[in-house]
């Protein structure tokens, strides 16, 4: 079983050989670190350890170009139906037809990245726009709806455009709208706003039998999974979750196993010691048991993980849910 039958197995609620063991995305910064702590120099880290690859297409889902002044909003909706263009063809990479070519027979599951959330959709680059944000959700309602209507029919033809060249076995909706504390608009606003916006791209994705939705936040959104549950996403991925703050053995108590999940493992338990790591990985295993969930460090793995730290993670991972494990490298062994 490959890394794209494997996740489509996964998140289906089938019977895979195992759940995919996807990489983190180490950054050059970390890997530079760890060298000088025992990481074999040249060594890829996908011969030390097991990874199930994966691979995120973003395209451009930004106005082009983008809007600087959102202070009138009539005149905003207006560029904004002009600046949302899915037929550009800068908003695909450069190398789009090679890029076709490959994907065909792909190994590797393939996400989609299609929509940016609810603050992002409303112009926010920093603290001041985003208060004029909140004032917009209260005093401009229509225009606001206006905008995420806008933008889901662009979303939705965009995704057309793509998904006539190539299949795609999850598309991902950015969400970062919550803070360490809790979401930033309540479960009914969200729902009334963004959720009920984006019939345009259910629809499209539908058609085309893209098999997961995925709904991806940040920090502790928590108080929004009910309602984003209830819509036509079939998975949840949480990141950079503060401690204890996103159990989820609790999500799938509440929600049903019908739910994906994807992640679940404090990053920050990665800069503690092996007991801690091991504690972490074992809490996820129900989960795994039940299916539907990828398990996974729920955020970016920062350099100051120490490298003996990542692989002892790392390893755990392999003994809990590989079968056959892959035989340990010298190399490792001398790290």
């Amino acid at each position: 079983m490959n890394s794209r039958q494997r996740f489509l197995e996964t998140l289906r609620g089938g019977s895979p050989d195992h759940p995919p063991l996807f990489p983190e995305g180490i950054r050059e910064e970390v890997l530079r670190a760890w060298r000088r702590q025992g990481l074999p120099p040249c060594k890829p880290l996908g011969e030390l350890f097991y990874y199930d690859e994966f691979e995120e297409l973003a395209p451009d889902i930004y106005p082009r170009p983008y809007p600087r002044d959102w202070s009138q909003p009539g005149k905003v909706a207006r560029e904004l139906r002009r600046r949302l263009d899915p037929d550009d063809a800068r908003r695909l990479p450069e190398d789009w037809p090679l890029r076709v070519r490959n994907w065909q027979g792909r190994q590797h599951p393939l996400f989609l990245r299609l929509h940016q959330g609810l603050f992002l959709s409303l112009g926010i680059e920093d603290w001041p726009r985003f208060r004029e944000a909140i004032f917009l959700l209260v005093d401009e309602p229509a225009f606001v709806h206006e905008v995420l209507q806008l933008q889901a029919e662009f979303a939705a033809r965009l995704a057309r455009n793509i998904l006539q060249q190539v299949d795609v076995d999850a598309v991902i909706f950015s969400e970062p709208i919550a803070s360490n504390h809790d979401s930033l608009v309540s479960p009914r606003m969200y729902r009334e706003f963004l959720l009920n916006s984006l019939g345009p791209i259910f629809e499209t994705l539908a058609h085309f039998h893209v098999p997961v939705l995925i709904w991806r936040s940040y920090a502790n959104p928590r108080a929004l999974i009910a309602e984003v549950a209830r819509s036509p996403f079939n998975a949840i991925w949480i990141c950079e979750a503060p401690c204890g703050a996103m159990n989820y053995n609790l999500l799938r108590n509440t929600l049903g196993s019908n739910l994906g999940l994807i992640g679940g493992i404090d990053s920050d338990v990665l800069r503690q010691g092996p007991e801690d790591i091991r504690r972490a990985v074992q809490a996820v295993l129900p989960l795994a048991q039940q299916g539907r969930f990828v398990p996974l460090a729920d955020g970016r793995v920062r350099r100051d993980v120490p490298f003996q730290n990542y692989a002892f993670y790392r390893r755990t991972l392999e003994d809990s849910f590989l079968a056959p494990h892959r035989p340990l490298q010298p190399e490792f062994q001398q790290a």
